[in-house]
Protein backbone atom coordinates (compact mmCIF):
# COMPACT_ATOMS: atom_id res chain seq x y z
CA UNK A 1 0.00 0.00 0.00
CA UNK A 2 0.90 3.48 -0.53
CA UNK A 3 1.96 5.21 2.46
CA UNK A 4 0.22 9.01 2.43
CA UNK A 5 2.95 11.04 4.66
CA UNK A 6 1.30 12.83 7.24
CA UNK A 7 0.47 16.84 6.26
CA UNK A 8 3.95 19.15 7.50
CA UNK A 9 2.83 20.79 10.15
CA UNK A 10 1.82 25.01 9.60
CA UNK A 11 4.53 27.60 10.93
CA UNK A 12 1.78 28.34 13.70
CA UNK A 13 1.71 24.52 14.70
CA UNK A 14 5.37 24.86 15.66
CA UNK A 15 5.13 27.25 19.07
CA UNK A 16 2.36 24.74 20.55
CA UNK A 17 4.05 23.19 23.44
CA UNK A 18 4.33 19.75 23.17
CA UNK A 19 1.66 17.40 24.91
CA UNK A 20 2.40 16.13 28.70
CA UNK A 21 3.58 12.98 28.78
CA UNK A 22 0.22 10.66 29.31
CA UNK A 23 0.50 8.22 32.43
CA UNK A 24 1.26 5.11 31.91
CA UNK A 25 0.89 2.08 33.76
CA UNK A 26 3.48 0.42 35.40
CA UNK A 27 4.40 -2.36 32.97
CA UNK A 28 4.00 -5.12 36.31
CA UNK A 29 3.23 -8.69 34.78
CA UNK A 30 -0.62 -8.27 35.22
CA UNK A 31 -0.35 -5.10 33.11
CA UNK A 32 1.33 -6.95 30.38
CA UNK A 33 -0.59 -10.21 30.46
CA UNK A 34 -3.73 -7.95 29.61
CA UNK A 35 -2.38 -7.09 26.51
CA UNK A 36 -1.73 -10.76 25.13
CA UNK A 37 -5.82 -10.89 26.44
CA UNK A 38 -6.11 -7.62 24.39
CA UNK A 39 -4.24 -9.27 21.14
CA UNK A 40 -6.64 -12.88 21.61
CA UNK A 41 -9.77 -11.21 21.71
CA UNK A 42 -9.04 -8.36 19.04
CA UNK A 43 -7.62 -11.81 16.50
CA UNK A 44 -10.96 -13.45 17.40
CA UNK A 45 -13.25 -10.43 16.63
CA UNK A 46 -11.08 -9.90 12.99
CA UNK A 47 -11.59 -13.20 12.15
CA UNK A 48 -15.40 -12.99 11.91
CA UNK A 49 -14.88 -10.31 8.87
CA UNK A 50 -14.12 -12.32 6.44
CA UNK A 51 -17.22 -14.79 6.86
CA UNK A 52 -19.72 -11.84 6.84
CA UNK A 53 -18.02 -10.23 3.74
CA UNK A 54 -18.85 -13.36 1.97
CA UNK A 55 -22.65 -13.60 3.44
CA UNK A 56 -22.62 -10.02 2.06
CA UNK A 57 -21.50 -10.49 -1.41
CA UNK A 58 -23.62 -13.46 -1.85
CA UNK A 59 -26.29 -10.88 -1.44
CA UNK A 60 -25.05 -8.67 -4.09
CA UNK A 61 -22.75 -5.61 -3.37
CA UNK A 62 -19.55 -4.72 -4.34
CA UNK A 63 -16.35 -4.07 -2.05
CA UNK A 64 -16.52 -0.11 -2.37
CA UNK A 65 -19.50 -0.33 -0.97
CA UNK A 66 -19.32 -2.07 1.94
CA UNK A 67 -16.46 -0.86 2.85
CA UNK A 68 -18.00 2.74 2.70
CA UNK A 69 -21.28 1.18 4.70
CA UNK A 70 -18.74 -0.18 7.50
CA UNK A 71 -17.05 3.04 7.66
CA UNK A 72 -20.24 5.09 8.20
CA UNK A 73 -22.05 2.61 11.06
CA UNK A 74 -18.63 2.97 12.71
CA UNK A 75 -17.57 6.14 12.01
CA UNK A 76 -19.91 7.55 15.08
CA UNK A 77 -18.64 5.52 17.60
CA UNK A 78 -15.30 6.84 16.99
CA UNK A 79 -16.28 10.73 17.02
CA UNK A 80 -17.65 10.23 20.05
CA UNK A 81 -15.09 7.87 22.01
CA UNK A 82 -12.72 10.65 20.67
CA UNK A 83 -15.14 13.63 21.72
CA UNK A 84 -14.65 11.48 25.48
CA UNK A 85 -11.32 11.31 24.98
CA UNK A 86 -10.93 14.54 24.20
CA UNK A 87 -12.96 16.07 27.20
CA UNK A 88 -10.63 14.02 29.74
CA UNK A 89 -7.17 15.29 28.59
CA UNK A 90 -8.69 18.70 29.39
CA UNK A 91 -10.16 17.91 32.70
CA UNK A 92 -6.82 16.15 33.44
CA UNK A 93 -4.65 19.37 32.30
CA UNK A 94 -3.32 17.08 29.18
CA UNK A 95 -2.42 19.17 26.07
CA UNK A 96 -4.23 17.95 22.79
CA UNK A 97 -1.83 16.43 20.69
CA UNK A 98 -0.12 18.83 18.09
CA UNK A 99 -1.14 18.92 14.30
CA UNK A 100 1.36 16.63 13.48
CA UNK A 101 0.86 14.15 15.03
CA UNK A 102 -3.00 14.41 14.53
CA UNK A 103 -1.96 14.05 10.75
CA UNK A 104 0.19 11.47 11.54
CA UNK A 105 -2.16 9.27 13.16
CA UNK A 106 -5.38 9.61 10.49
CA UNK A 107 -2.26 8.87 7.65
CA UNK A 108 -1.27 5.86 9.74
CA UNK A 109 -5.21 5.24 9.42
CA UNK A 110 -5.68 5.63 5.83
CA UNK A 111 -2.97 2.89 5.41
CA UNK A 112 -3.96 0.27 8.49
CA UNK A 113 -7.90 0.91 8.08
CA UNK A 114 -8.79 1.94 4.73
CA UNK A 115 -6.33 0.61 2.37
CA UNK A 116 -5.48 -2.53 3.96
CA UNK A 117 -9.33 -3.26 4.57
CA UNK A 118 -10.14 -2.04 1.25
CA UNK A 119 -7.35 -4.30 -0.65
CA UNK A 120 -8.51 -7.39 1.71
CA UNK A 121 -12.36 -6.69 0.99
CA UNK A 122 -11.51 -6.46 -2.70
CA UNK A 123 -9.28 -9.61 -2.24
CA UNK A 124 -12.38 -11.37 -1.21
CA UNK A 125 -13.81 -11.31 -4.42
CA UNK A 126 -12.21 -13.61 -5.40
CA UNK A 127 -10.81 -16.18 -3.24
CA UNK A 128 -12.69 -17.83 -0.33
CA UNK A 129 -12.89 -16.83 3.45
CA UNK A 130 -10.35 -19.37 4.41
CA UNK A 131 -7.52 -18.80 1.91
CA UNK A 132 -7.75 -15.32 2.72
CA UNK A 133 -7.48 -15.41 6.05
CA UNK A 134 -4.52 -17.70 5.57
CA UNK A 135 -2.61 -15.01 3.21
CA UNK A 136 -3.85 -11.72 5.22
CA UNK A 137 -1.90 -13.22 8.75
CA UNK A 138 1.43 -13.66 6.47
CA UNK A 139 1.64 -10.04 8.13
CA UNK A 140 4.09 -10.98 11.20
CA UNK A 141 6.57 -12.15 8.91
CA UNK A 142 6.76 -8.27 7.61
CA UNK A 143 6.45 -6.95 11.45
CA UNK A 144 10.07 -9.03 12.20
CA UNK A 145 11.18 -8.41 8.58
CA UNK A 146 10.18 -4.29 8.23
CA UNK A 147 10.77 -4.01 12.19
CA UNK A 148 14.91 -5.21 11.66
CA UNK A 149 15.20 -3.32 8.18
CA UNK A 150 13.77 0.11 8.71
CA UNK A 151 12.88 0.37 12.53
CA UNK A 152 16.06 -1.09 13.93
CA UNK A 153 14.06 -3.49 15.58
CA UNK A 154 16.36 -6.76 16.51
CA UNK A 155 14.92 -10.26 15.15
CA UNK A 156 14.43 -12.42 18.63
CA UNK A 157 15.02 -15.90 17.76
CA UNK A 158 11.93 -16.90 19.48
CA UNK A 159 9.77 -14.70 17.30
CA UNK A 160 11.51 -16.47 14.05
CA UNK A 161 10.67 -19.44 15.86
CA UNK A 162 7.24 -18.84 17.00
CA UNK A 163 6.25 -17.39 13.14
CA UNK A 164 8.05 -20.61 11.84
CA UNK A 165 6.37 -22.93 13.92
CA UNK A 166 2.71 -21.18 12.86
CA UNK A 167 3.60 -20.76 9.71
CA UNK A 168 3.90 -24.21 8.95
CA UNK A 169 0.55 -24.83 10.24
CA UNK A 170 -0.75 -22.38 7.88
CA UNK A 171 1.29 -23.58 4.83
CA UNK A 172 0.14 -27.56 5.80
CA UNK A 173 -3.67 -25.71 5.47
CA UNK A 174 -2.92 -24.12 2.55
CA UNK A 175 -1.24 -26.73 0.62
CA UNK A 176 -4.89 -28.67 0.51
CA UNK A 177 -6.61 -25.49 -0.36
CA UNK A 178 -4.66 -24.26 -3.07
CA UNK A 179 -5.72 -26.48 -5.55
CA UNK A 180 -9.71 -25.66 -5.36
CA UNK A 181 -8.98 -22.20 -6.42
CA UNK A 182 -9.35 -20.94 -10.58
CA UNK A 183 -8.08 -18.58 -12.37
CA UNK A 184 -8.49 -15.54 -10.00
CA UNK A 185 -7.16 -16.72 -7.15
CA UNK A 186 -3.34 -15.10 -8.55
CA UNK A 187 -5.54 -11.58 -8.65
CA UNK A 188 -7.85 -12.17 -4.91
CA UNK A 189 -4.12 -13.32 -2.99
CA UNK A 190 -2.05 -10.46 -4.64
CA UNK A 191 -4.41 -8.29 -2.94
CA UNK A 192 -4.59 -9.29 0.17
CA UNK A 193 -0.69 -9.64 0.41
CA UNK A 194 -0.40 -5.96 -0.50
CA UNK A 195 -3.22 -6.02 2.89
CA UNK A 196 -0.79 -8.37 5.08
CA UNK A 197 2.11 -5.87 3.65
CA UNK A 198 0.15 -2.30 4.40
CA UNK A 199 -0.99 -3.30 8.27
CA UNK A 200 2.61 -4.69 8.83
CA UNK A 201 3.15 -1.43 8.76
CA UNK A 202 0.51 -0.02 10.61
CA UNK A 203 2.06 -2.21 12.99
CA UNK A 204 4.85 -1.04 13.23
CA UNK A 205 4.23 3.05 12.76
CA UNK A 206 1.44 3.33 14.84
CA UNK A 207 3.25 1.85 18.10
CA UNK A 208 5.28 5.40 18.62
CA UNK A 209 1.91 7.56 18.14
CA UNK A 210 -0.07 5.50 20.22
CA UNK A 211 2.20 5.52 22.89
CA UNK A 212 2.02 9.69 22.51
CA UNK A 213 -1.28 10.02 21.70
CA UNK A 214 -2.98 7.05 23.94
CA UNK A 215 -4.62 4.18 22.43
CA UNK A 216 -8.34 5.26 22.77
CA UNK A 217 -7.35 8.80 20.85
CA UNK A 218 -5.07 7.15 18.63
CA UNK A 219 -7.83 4.44 17.12
CA UNK A 220 -10.50 7.16 17.22
CA UNK A 221 -8.09 9.49 14.93
CA UNK A 222 -6.62 6.66 12.81
CA UNK A 223 -10.57 5.33 11.99
CA UNK A 224 -11.82 8.58 11.09
CA UNK A 225 -9.15 9.31 8.63
CA UNK A 226 -10.07 5.44 7.16
CA UNK A 227 -13.56 6.53 6.83
CA UNK A 228 -12.67 9.65 5.07
CA UNK A 229 -10.40 8.09 2.45
CA UNK A 230 -13.33 5.23 2.42
CA UNK A 231 -16.00 7.90 1.76
CA UNK A 232 -13.58 9.46 -0.94
CA UNK A 233 -13.59 6.42 -2.57
CA UNK A 234 -17.19 5.34 -3.09
CA UNK A 235 -18.11 8.82 -3.78
CA UNK A 236 -15.51 8.84 -6.67
CA UNK A 237 -16.41 5.69 -8.02
CA UNK A 238 -20.34 5.41 -7.23
CA UNK A 239 -23.67 7.31 -6.66
CA UNK A 240 -24.82 8.19 -3.58
CA UNK A 241 -27.93 6.26 -4.28
CA UNK A 242 -25.79 2.98 -4.68
CA UNK A 243 -25.85 3.40 -0.59
CA UNK A 244 -29.13 2.24 -0.57
CA UNK A 245 -29.27 -1.49 0.22
CA UNK A 246 -31.52 -4.66 1.61
CA UNK A 247 -32.03 -4.82 4.90
CA UNK A 248 -29.83 -7.82 5.23
CA UNK A 249 -26.77 -6.08 3.80
CA UNK A 250 -27.44 -3.24 6.03
CA UNK A 251 -27.00 -6.22 8.95
CA UNK A 252 -24.14 -7.37 7.80
CA UNK A 253 -22.13 -3.93 7.42
CA UNK A 254 -23.48 -3.34 10.98
CA UNK A 255 -22.15 -6.35 12.28
CA UNK A 256 -18.52 -6.09 10.36
CA UNK A 257 -18.77 -2.50 11.75
CA UNK A 258 -19.28 -2.86 15.59
CA UNK A 259 -17.97 -6.89 15.87
CA UNK A 260 -15.55 -6.56 13.49
CA UNK A 261 -14.39 -2.84 13.39
CA UNK A 262 -14.84 -1.01 16.51
CA UNK A 263 -14.47 -3.40 18.76
CA UNK A 264 -11.10 -5.54 17.50
CA UNK A 265 -9.66 -2.08 16.56
CA UNK A 266 -9.41 -0.65 20.55
CA UNK A 267 -8.52 -4.34 21.49
CA UNK A 268 -5.52 -4.47 19.00
CA UNK A 269 -3.79 -0.92 19.86
CA UNK A 270 -4.64 -1.29 23.48
CA UNK A 271 -2.54 -4.55 22.85
CA UNK A 272 0.34 -2.20 21.43
CA UNK A 273 -0.05 -0.31 24.18
CA UNK A 274 1.58 -3.47 26.18
CA UNK A 275 3.71 -5.75 24.33
CA UNK A 276 5.38 -5.72 20.86
CA UNK A 277 4.54 -5.21 17.46
CA UNK A 278 5.79 -8.79 17.22
CA UNK A 279 4.00 -10.50 20.53
CA UNK A 280 0.96 -8.99 18.84
CA UNK A 281 1.27 -10.17 15.33
CA UNK A 282 2.21 -13.33 16.07
CA UNK A 283 -0.58 -13.75 18.70
CA UNK A 284 -2.77 -12.48 15.93
CA UNK A 285 -1.93 -15.95 14.44
CA UNK A 286 -5.25 -17.10 16.10
CA UNK A 287 -7.34 -15.65 13.82
CA UNK A 288 -6.87 -17.79 10.38
CA UNK A 289 -7.57 -20.52 12.72
CA UNK A 290 -10.90 -19.06 14.05
CA UNK A 291 -12.03 -18.08 10.54
CA UNK A 292 -11.54 -21.72 9.01
CA UNK A 293 -14.21 -22.85 11.98
CA UNK A 294 -16.21 -20.03 11.36
CA UNK A 295 -16.25 -20.87 7.65
CA UNK A 296 -16.96 -24.90 8.16
CA UNK A 297 -19.70 -24.06 10.27
CA UNK A 298 -21.39 -20.61 8.64
CA UNK A 299 -20.44 -21.00 5.10
CA UNK A 300 -20.29 -24.68 4.96
CA UNK A 301 -16.61 -25.33 3.87
CA UNK A 302 -15.11 -28.65 4.76
CA UNK A 303 -12.80 -29.46 7.63
CA UNK A 304 -10.17 -32.51 6.61
CA UNK A 305 -7.61 -33.61 9.33
CA UNK A 306 -5.06 -31.57 7.50
CA UNK A 307 -6.82 -28.75 8.57
CA UNK A 308 -6.78 -30.02 12.14
CA UNK A 309 -3.14 -30.66 11.71
CA UNK A 310 -1.80 -26.98 10.54
CA UNK A 311 -4.58 -25.68 13.41
CA UNK A 312 -2.70 -27.33 15.99
CA UNK A 313 0.45 -26.11 14.82
CA UNK A 314 -0.71 -22.73 14.51
CA UNK A 315 -1.53 -22.90 18.27
CA UNK A 316 1.74 -24.37 19.72
CA UNK A 317 3.07 -21.41 17.62
CA UNK A 318 1.28 -19.20 19.29
CA UNK A 319 1.49 -20.41 23.03
CA UNK A 320 5.00 -20.92 22.75
CA UNK A 321 5.54 -17.53 21.72
CA UNK A 322 3.13 -15.91 24.31
CA UNK A 323 4.81 -17.59 27.03
CA UNK A 324 8.44 -17.19 26.50
CA UNK A 325 7.72 -13.40 26.18
CA UNK A 326 6.10 -13.14 29.19
CA UNK A 327 9.55 -15.27 30.60
CA UNK A 328 11.79 -12.94 29.22
CA UNK A 329 9.91 -9.96 30.82
CA UNK A 330 9.70 -11.31 33.69
CA UNK A 331 14.00 -11.86 33.78
CA UNK A 332 13.81 -8.40 32.19
CA UNK A 333 12.72 -7.13 35.63
CA UNK A 334 13.98 -9.13 38.04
Amino acid sequence: MAINTPTPTPASAATEAPPLPLTTPAPTQSYVRMGYVFAAVGALLFSTKAVIIKLAYAETIDAETLLALRMAFSLPFYIAIGGLSIRDRKRSGQALPPARQVAGAAAVGLLGYWFASYTDFLGLEYISAQFERLILFTYPLFVVIFGAMFFRQPIRLRAVAAIGISYAGLAVIFSEKVSTFGHDATLGAGLVLAAAISFALYQLLAKDLIATIGPRLFTCIAMSGAAVGAFAQFLFTHAPADLIVTPTLYAYALLIAIGATVLPSFFLNAALHRISAQANATIGTLSPVMTILLAVLILGEKLTLIDVAGTALVLVGVGWFTLADQAARRRAGA
